[in-house]
């Protein structure tokens, strides 16, 4: 049937696999939010958050109603979050977020990852202090929203940067474009309030690690090393963030 073909079967198992590791990442912090601030949304902001995430990924119902089902279920093991730090090749600083069940295996895992491709797990707090972590909005764009308004409105509620972003070349044509929203890590709560009570569609709510310093720019052959290292803890199934500072 020819390349084009062969190209486009690969792209859409690649996003099935995506889809899968989706649902699987939101499902367990569904279920430890559940856990932390109980299934009511109206008292838990993140699990409303994540809700919401939810749809807008398409993630089935049933998906979420087994997730929620496992915080209350005392037959179901408890997740734990647990944040790794190491280095990469290079000198690349590498923070792992892991959602997990059995600590002992995930540890074995992320250091077996390390040492295979050239990097070193580390001790607590030896990475971490290279990263400022901040709540991070996705809303859906409109024609009718003033950004410099809305930013002037959101810096009182602790948001540091607003903009418009048109999505990137991965992206289907017909996707929403949307406005990202960057702030304080404890503003997660008062930036989600304002956006809900004044009819703003958020497509996300998250919390990201970003580097706060100059991020370090590699070679193409250093920088493929990397990325092995990186995509192997990426398919790890307990893992569901992995951030560094390695120029993109």
């Amino acid at each position: 049937m020819g390349r084009a073909f062969e190209f486009r079967k690969e792209r859409k198992f690649k996003r099935w696999g995506h889809m899968a590791k989706t649902f699987t990442k939101i499902g367990k912090e569904i279920t430890i939010a559940v856990k932390q601030g109980g299934p009511d949304v109206t008292g838990n902001p993140r699990l409303r958050a994540l809700l919401q995430e939810a749809r807008s990924e398409n993630m089935p119902k049933e998906n979420v109603e087994r997730a929620i089902k496992r915080a209350t279920d005392k037959d179901q093991g408890d997740y734990k979050e647990v944040l790794y730090e190491g280095y990469g090749p290079h000198g690349i600083a590498i923070l792992i977020e892991t959602a997990t069940d059995n600590t002992n295996r995930t540890v074995a895992n992320i250091r077996s990852y390390f040492t295979k491709f050239g990097g070193t797990l580390g001790t607590s707090g030896s990475v971490e202090f290279m990263f400022d972590r901040k709540s991070v909005f996705t809303v859906k764009d409109r024609e009718d929203i003033d950004l410099e308004e809305l930013e002037l409105e959101l810096i009182d509620y602790g948001a540091e940067e607003v903009f418009r972003d048109g999505g990137d070349e991965d992206d289907d044509e017909d996707s929403p474009k949307v406005i990202m929203i960057y702030g304080e890590f404890t503003a997660m709560n008062k930036i989600q309030q304002y956006l809900e009570s004044n009819g703003y569609e958020i497509m996300s709510a998250k919390f990201d690690r970003i580097p706060n310093t100059e991020p370090k720019v590699l070679g193409e052959e250093e920088k493929a090393a990397v990325e092995k290292l990186l995509e192997k803890i990426e398919d790890d199934d307990d893992v569901q963030n992995v951030y560094h500072n390695m120029a993109l």
